[in-house]
């Protein structure tokens, strides 16, 4: 336990938070069930794929939108429309995709950090097959953007923010675990925040005891949500996981679906009524977005209670249309 939250005030750092993550690009076309058959997808399903079938089904396409994606840069996009400063850390190669990637970054201003190129390995994607029924067919080529390694981080940018924000996503290769624990070192000794989603229950199986040693020994906020919490300490209720935190992290902002959010502290609870919305369109993104919020609350030296409120904000707009990034300027919202 680092214990950093007690000293944490703002100060001059040139950012309010720079994110670690997968740096992929959504590609969303339109296509009749007719291709899903022709290139043997599964309607509604996500297939992870190589190399070559990215490259073949993107051809396929033909006409499509392409965006940046990926769960730590959504939260970097949040950040930034709230009105604060964020830095995002990913790898994309140098083709047309990467470039795409770093211009919705820049466009948003967002400072982006590409890292080496290996001009073996295409920026990584996510392509989105939407057929007339609006269902949405998912084939994710992870790509360039599972390659990062320590050599890849921009240490300066890391030292120049408030907080670091680490997405779980990127943690199943060696030369990730070890990034991520070079990043929290450089961010600790520069003074700063550690913080880590733990992006999904799946994620958490995978990498159990890596996140909980990691968890223990450089994080000082978790989030995540009921599920991936009860999944990290292997316990039969929130409340027992809750137990556990206690003991590795100094506080955390667990979202608890419907019922909105808690943010755990050595000796409180708190609970975080969600906004309401008239009518759910697309969850994507939500976590993302919570994150966006309550990042933004605390290094504008919010209570907690209000960087929780902020998050409940950026959430319930991103769940209101479809696509996982805001599009109202969150600063008008709160």
């Amino acid at each position: 336990m680092t214990g950093h939250l007690a000293d944490f005030d703002g100060d001059d750092a040139r950012f309010d938070v720079v994110g670690i993550g997968n740096a992929l690009v959504d590609v969303i076309s339109h296509a009749p069930d007719a291709f899903l058959d022709e290139h043997g997808l599964t309607k509604g399903w996500m297939d992870l794929i190589d190399t070559d079938r990215a490259v073949m089904l993107y051809q396929a396409l033909g006409s499509a939108v392409e965006m940046s994606g990926g769960s730590a840069a959504n939260t970097m996009c949040g950040v930034a429309s709230f009105g604060g400063t964020a830095a995002y850390i990913g790898k994309v190669s140098d083709d047309e995709l990467g470039r795409v990637f770093g211009h919705d970054l820049h466009a948003v201003g967002v400072s982006f950090r590409a890292g080496s190129h290996d001009p073996d390995t295409p920026t990584g994607r996510c392509i989105i097959v939407v057929t007339p029924d609006a269902e949405r067919t998912m084939n994710t080529y992870l790509g360039a953007s599972s390659l990062l390694g320590t050599t890849d981080l921009d240490e300066t940018a890391i030292a120049d923010g408030r907080v670091l924000y680490m997405e779980g996503y990127l943690y199943d290769r060696d030369d990730a675990k070890e990034a991520f624990r070079h990043a929290s070192t450089v961010a600790h000794d520069a003074g700063r925040m550690v913080s880590l989603t733990l992006s999904d229950s799946f994620c958490v199986d995978r990498h159990r005891d890596d996140f909980r040693a990691l968890v223990s020994d450089q994080v000082d906020l978790l989030f995540g949500n009921e599920a991936e919490l009860i999944a990290l300490y292997e316990t039969e209720t929130f409340f027992e996981a809750v137990t556990e935190l206690r003991k590795h992290c100094e506080f955390a902002a667990i979202t608890v679906g419907a019922k909105g959010s808690i943010v755990v502290t050595g000796d409180e609870l708190i609970e975080v009524a969600p906004r309401s919305v008239p009518k759910v369109v697309d969850t994507t993104g939500a976590g993302d977005l919570y994150a966006a919020g309550f990042l933004h609350g605390l290094t504008s030296g919010q209570p907690l209670a209000r960087c929780g409120e902020l998050g409940s904000i950026a959430a319930s707009e991103v769940i209101s249309h479809v696509g996982p990034r805001p599009l109202v300027e969150l600063r008008t919202l709160a």
